[in-house]
């Protein structure tokens, strides 16, 4: 299932770029693509473990940057 989410308070490339890398080793994400110009959150994870993917997602984008919220 490919989805996009808008990111909120995104403040850098780089932490797009550490937010990309960090969602890419996810157990049963397929590709993620963190774009800090667009603020945009673009995932292919498997169907049936979508919620809790995406819950392990919003955990590890909060550790990388605190502020950032992804809109869902």
């Amino acid at each position: 299932m490919k989805k996009k989410f808008k990111l909120q308070d995104l403040d850098c490339a780089n932490c797009a770029a550490k937010m990309e890398e960090a969602i890419k080793k996810i157990d049963g994400v397929n590709d993620a693509t963190v774009s800090f110009m667009m603020q945009k959150l673009t995932i292919d994870v498997a169907d049936d473990r979508f919620d809790d993917i995406m819950k392990q997602v919003v955990a590890v984008c909060a550790k990388v940057e605190p502020d950032c919220k992804i809109l869902m």
